[in-house]
Parts: C-alpha cells; structure tokens; sequence
C-alpha cells in the first residue's frame, strides 16, 4: 500500500511496524468529523482560488458518498490497509473523482486535521453524555418522589448516625451529577477553537479564511497559536478528567446500593433484570450491575493517568505520541456511557423496604444528637450536653436499650433538666423535622430541591431514539439557522407559512427546539393569543427523523408550557388531524377562534382554497 508520503522512501515498511503504526483500527470512529473537516477545507481552498466552484461540487459530492458509505456499512474499515482514517478518506475520493481528490490536501497537514476531527468528535459526544446525564438525573429525581417520606439511616464512617429521608439520600447523587455535566460542559467549550488552517505546526501557506472555517464547523472561533494547536490536548485531558470524576460519583453511588442491598442491611431489593444468580449457590443475587459500575471508575482514572503520561514530556510540537490519545477518550466515553444508561434501569426497578430502613434510622443511638440539642434548649452548653448524651448513650447500651427505652428517672439523674418532654424529641420523626434548613433533611426541603432540581431540568427534555439521543429545549439564537430551514422546507411544500431568520429571531423566544448532536432535527413555537389560547405554529421536523415518534414529543413540549403558564387550550391548525388526534387533541370549527388567529392567512398560499382544520387541546386543570 502505497502511504502519503511515499515520495521520501523507497522500500516498503516493515509489517511489523504497519501494525505498531496504523492507527485506522480506532481512529476510524473520526470519519464524519474527517469527512466534514475536508468539506470545510475544500470550501476555504475555493475561496482562496486552489479550486474551482465546479471542483468545490465535484469534491463535496464524492465526500457526502464517502461519508454515507462509511456510516451504512462500518465494516469497510475492518479490510482497509490504509494507515489512517485521513488516508482512507483520500484515498476513497481519489478513487471517485481521480486527481482532483489529490488537491484537496493543499495547504493542509494532518497534524490540523485530526486536531480539528478530534475536537469536533470531542463536542459531539459531551453532548450525548450531559443528556444521558439528564435522564440519570431524572430517575434519581423521579426515585425521590416516589420515596419522599422514606425513613432512611444516614451514615458517616460507615456507621449509623442519624436518620435522613431517602429522597435526601437521591438529591445527593442529583447534586454531583449536575456538577459533572457542568464539568463536561466547560470541557466541550475548551474544545470550542477550531485548529484548520494551522498546517503541521507554522500555519498553511495559502490565503485561507480560517473564521470562515471555524463558522462552517461549528466552532467558536479559529486557534491563535498554530504550534499550540497542533500540539494541544489539553481539551482530552479535561474531557477524561471530567469522566473520571463522574464515574467516580457513579462508583460511590453504586457502593452505596451494593451495602443497602446485603442481606446485612436490607433496605433495597433490586429488580432481577440487573442481578444475576451464583453459578454454585442457587440463592445468591448478585448486584453485578453494580459492581460493573464501580469497576468501571478505575478503568476511567487509568485513561487520565495514561493521557498526562502521554502529554508530559512532549516538546512542541507535533509528535506521534499524541496518536495514544484516542484509543483512552474513545473508551473512557464508551464506559461512561455505558454506566449513565444502566443507572435508571438500576433506579426505575429498584423496591426500597420502608419498614426495615425506618427501624435502622431508629435504631444505633442515632438520635443521640436530638438528645443533647434537647439539654442545649434547657440552657446546657453543648459541650456539656455531649458529654451528658455520652453517658447516657454507655447507660443505654449496657441495660440493652435505645436512649428512648431509659425512664426519666434514669435519664434525669445524669441531668435534672430532663423531663417527659424529651421522649418527643428523640422521635426519629421529629429529628428529621427539626433539619429545617437550605439543604437539610426536613420533608419541606427536601420536596423544594425536588421542585427546583425539577425545573432546572425542564428546559431540557432529553431521551433516546433508535438513531441516538434527542434533547428538547427553549430555542437559543444559535438555533435560528436551523429553525429557519427546517420552517423554509415545509413553507416549499405548502405545509408552514413563509417566516424569514429575521421574523424567527423577532419570536425566538416563542421557539422550542429539538437538537441531536448539536443540529436542530425539529422546532416548533408556541404562541399566546389570550389568557385562555395559545396556538402551537410551525411545528416542523427533518424529514430523517420522521417516524421516530419525535413530533408527539415536541407537541407534548408545547402542551406542558402552556400548562406551566396556566393556558387551558392550545390549539392547531392542520393538514395532519389525524396525527394530533393521537396526541389528544378535538376537532372544532375554524370560526371559533379568535379572529386574529385568521390574520396570517392571507400570506398563505392556499388562502383561497384552505383545507386546514381546526383542533383544540383542553389541558386538564
């Protein structure tokens, strides 16, 4: 197989080395990001004058055939001999399109090149874990709810110490995960400057407009520094970092779970779809789902060891060592993956054993602190309150007995000030009761972190389809572009009025979108006309997602903003009735609607010969 840069050498290399070398075995997972790159670049280069338009076509065409080769069928690259996923895209295009395909690696050096796929690889997948993070939050959330009153036994240092609510325990674990999605949020940012354009590490000689490239691309704006940007990795290093951290709290959680669930303590059971039997012991049932995801975080601080290992020595500024960068990334967000969608499996079937948790949040002198906050409210320093609770707590275990089993004769001889109101106190009820602050315990606070964890995560509906993960979110300006394609495509085939980016942006605000991986698949807008009607508009999908179920979604989007803004019907105007039907809503006559409801009609193409019907949906109070 003749390599790219063939012209220097004149034997062939040592197999041996072609296999230590040859990074197309993994590097492969690039080939949309390499794809779209070259698209990019072949743009610039028109622009610059290398290409002509004509050239520009030909290239984008073989291109998009390449891309949808290797998406439809992957196992192309099990056979290939090609050194990496760049040589294999030249090499199908060379094969397509002849010398012209030879041009299009002017100016450029892989160096720039698997820099800018690898971030683009690197924003896409964050992406897809913070809304696997989403719904992992929601089942946490969703488990809270389900187990609000809950008592549970609260520890430190693995022994009891005082009673808590279940649904607190789950807000624990909702508080680490949002901060990890912040974490690979701020990640995906760092990866956010586009290195196109930088050559091998001095810059590309060629007039090339590397802004023009990065808009194209997605990114934020292009790199400053063409040696830093062919030899920056620190956005893998944060990306791994971030997973590391999560997984980490994934392992800490499943600890947990795996403790509950022991025949020692008993206050889970878990659903016999993520255990698994003993192949010896007929009554075993194992948390191996758990343990997996624990196993799993040692696996993840591995990668981040082994990419600042990797990173630490190296001079600027391209060296092949970088090449051991991906095999750990493309992994480490394989796993953590893996774990984020068998949490809700894990939390969705889990059944927890209310009566045993309560007596075990009872039990073990877990309320000795109410006891001594008891004597500090008759005027005893706490201090002295500790030491007191102390003795009693020695008395209690020697007669066999919880604190609230001593009669106040007993507990008054350690200090006169207890009396019969102290048996209230020491209630695990009334412990929990008293944690009535920001962040505590109490039953109040814990159903307002629900609610506010809750609406934190109403602006982003996240859920999976057969073709990847979909998120469903109020439109931001970066939207408008693909709102206003998606609304010019129906408006071409008479479905959607007309509206222009401008008129969008004017209304943005109206706008709900659907997103998978960073495109906007779906949007549609929700608009007040009254204080009792609003209209859902414009609701429009890619025609790629048509059939995923994704339009009930949208429109069960807009009914739930309606309800939150205390809007009792919503309406449509449709060609599709019997599509809405299914989403509940009821045909009505046209003429009952407001009159300004009619006033766009007169921009609509088939005005004189309308066949839109009218339907209501009534959302319940």
């Amino acid at each position: 197989m003749t390599t790219l840069y063939a012209g220097r050498f004149s034997g062939e290399a040592d197999p041996l080395f072609r296999q230590f070398n040859d990074s197309l075995p993994f590097d492969h997972a690039l080939a949309s990001e390499d794809i779209e790159g070259s698209i990019a670049w072949a743009r610039a280069l028109m622009g610059a004058g290398v290409l002509t338009p004509s050239e520009f076509n030909s290239l984008e065409s073989a291109l998009r055939e390449i891309e949808a080769a290797a998406v439809s069928d992957p196992a192309c690259f099990h056979c290939a001999k090609d050194e990496d996923i760049h040589s294999w895209v030249e090499r199908e295009l060379v094969a397509r399109v002849g010398d012209l395909g030879k041009k299009l690696h002017t100016g450029r050096s892989r160096n720039d090149q698997v820099a800018t796929d690898l971030r683009l690889w690197i924003r896409t997948a964050i992406i897809a874990r913070q809304q696997e993070l989403d719904i992992t939050i929601t089942s946490f959330l969703a488990l809270a709810e389900r187990e609000r009153s809950t008592v549970f036994p609260g520890y430190t240092h693995l022994q009891r110490a005082q009673p808590v609510l279940f649904a607190h325990w789950c807000l624990a674990y909702v508080e680490m995960l949002l901060r990890d999605r912040d974490r690979l949020g701020d990640a995906g940012r760092r990866a956010g400057q586009c290195p196109l354009g930088s050559g091998a590490l001095a810059g590309t000689a060629y007039p090339i407009d590397r802004v023009a490239i990065s808009d194209e691309l997605g990114f934020d704006g292009p790199t400053a520094n063409s040696l830093d940007a062919v030899s920056d990795r620190d956005f893998v290093v944060e990306t791994i970092a971030a997973i590391s951290l999560a997984s980490i709290h994934l392992s800490r959680f499943a600890e947990d779970l795996i403790f509950y669930t022991s025949t020692e303590a008993g206050f889970i059971e878990l659903s016999d779809d993520v255990t698994s039997g003993s192949s010896l012991m007929p009554q075993k049932k194992n948390p191996d789902a758990l343990e997996l995801i624990r196993g799993k975080a040692g696996r993840q601080v591995g990668h981040l060891v082994s990419i600042l290992m990797t990173l630490k020595g190296l001079p600027l500024a391209y060296n092949k060592d970088l090449q051991e960068d991906k095999e750990p990334l493309f992994d480490a967000m394989e796993q953590l993956s893996m774990s984020l969608r068998m949490v809700p499996r894990v939390l969705d079937g889990l059944r927890v054993n209310r009566e045993r948790s309560r007596t075990a949040a009872e039990g073990g002198y877990s309320n000795a602190t109410e006891l001594a906050d008891y004597l500090v409210s008759k005027g005893v320093p706490f201090r002295d309150a500790h030491h007191v609770t102390g003795r009693l707590v020695r008395a209690a275990i020697a007669d066999q007995k919880p604190l609230e089993g001593l009669s106040i004769e007993r507990l008054a001889k350690e200090d006169s000030r207890i009396t019969s109101d102290v048996f209230v106190a020491l209630k695990v009820d009334n412990a929990i009761a008293k944690r009535d602050v920001l962040g505590g315990t109490a039953a109040n606070r814990v159903k307002e972190g629900i609610a506010s964890r809750l609406r934190a995560l109403a602006g982003r509906r996240t859920f999976e389809l057969e073709d990847g993960m979909i998120e469903i979110r109020e439109a931001s300006v970066d939207d408008v572009t693909g709102i206003h394609s998606i609304v010019e495509h129906w408006a071409r085939l008479g479905e959607h009025l007309p509206r222009t980016a401008d008129e969008i942006l004017e209304r943005l605000s109206d706008f709900g979108v659907a997103v998978r991986d960073g495109r906007v698949v779906g949007c549609g807008s929700l608009l007040i006309y009254t204080p009792q009607l609003a209209e859902i508009r414009s609701l429009g999908l890619l025609p790629s997602v048509h059939g995923s179920g994704l339009g009930r979604r949208l429109v069960r989007y807009f009914l739930d903003w309606a309800a939150e803004l205390h809007v009792p019907s919503v309406f449509v105007l449709t060609r599709a009735p019997s599509f809405f039907s299914k989403c509940g809503f009821r045909q009505v006559s046209i003429n009952s609607l407001p009159d300004k409801v009619l006033k766009d009609c007169a921009r609509c193409p088939r005005n004189a010969n309308c066949d839109e019907v009218a339907m209501v949906y009534d959302i319940p109070v």
